[in-house]
This record gives C-alpha cells, structure tokens and sequence, in this order.
C-alpha cells in the first residue's frame, strides 16, 4: 500500500480527481499530456464549444448564453497550459522547453480564434 504501486496510480489515474492530480503534480509523462490531453482533446473540446456557440448564435439566443459556451473551455485550456508547463520545468531539457513555448501558443490561439 504505497504510492508506488502502479496498479493503484492507473485506477487514481482513471478518476476524474485523479486524472487532474496526477497531470498537476507531474505524474503523466509529459508527451502525453502535451500531444494527447492538450493538443488533441483540448482542440476538439474546443472546436465543439465554438460551433455549439455558433449554433447557439444562429437560433438568436442571447449573446451572453452563447459567450458563455465559448469561453467555457477556458478554465481547462488554462490547466493543460499551466500542467505542461509544471511537468516541463520537472523533466528540463529542450524538448521540455519547446513544449512549454508550444502550449502557451495554443492557448493564446484557443482563446482568441
């Protein structure tokens, strides 16, 4: 019964609390958590607010409504940014610094496009 046993890291893992621990405190391997969780699952969580909000905006629902379903992915945009940027600083090197530079620019172009 430690930390360290791997069966018990996968099941914590597989837990919504557990999946935003472990990429908080550096336990995902970071090439995953750039390319997989922000990269992939970020864009398209993103991509499907934008074009619910703009579905949203062509029934002529209220603009707040629909701001509000862009933007709703800005919160976890801001996590996966700033996980890779903790798990980076953990691992060192100049891969770790490209994915660093790589996930701030994916933020700034989720949230401004």
């Amino acid at each position: 019964m430690g930390d360290s046993d791997p069966a018990e890291t996968a099941k914590k893992a597989s837990q919504p609390a557990g999946f935003f621990r472990s990429r908080w405190l550096g336990a995902a391997p970071l090439d995953r958590l750039f390319w997989r969780d922000l990269v992939i699952v970020g864009t398209v969580i993103n991509i499907a607010a934008s074009a619910l909000a703009l579905i949203l905006l062509g029934l002529k629902m209220p603009l707040a409504l629909v701001l509000a379903v862009h933007f709703a992915s800005v919160p976890y945009n801001i996590f996966l940014t700033l996980a890779v940027w903790r798990t980076a600083e953990k691992s060192g090197g100049f891969k770790a610094s490209l994915m660093m530079i790589g996930a701030v620019l994916w933020l700034i172009l989720v949230v401004v496009v």
